[in-house]
């Protein structure tokens, strides 16, 4: 993988026309605002063992087995 830099980015955002520079900043955005999938995917795996101590009570599976 190459190694990009703030500057190498900035060069290349000052030669986009203005429209694209809307696309570019909604991409940007997203990328700041998203866990990675593998992130989700590791916190979803850790999350189960402590969870299922609450979903796996016979008083949970009464309350929804009309379901």
């Amino acid at each position: 993988m190459q190694v990009v830099s703030i500057a190498k980015i900035e060069e290349q955002l000052r030669r986009l026309p203005e429209e694209k520079l809307a696309v570019v900043y909604d991409f940007v955005s997203y990328l700041a605002e998203h866990r990675p999938a593998s992130e989700a995917l590791q916190t979803m795996l850790a999350s189960e063992a402590v969870l299922a101590r609450d979903w796996n009570r016979p008083e949970e599976d009464e309350a929804w087995a009309d379901l």
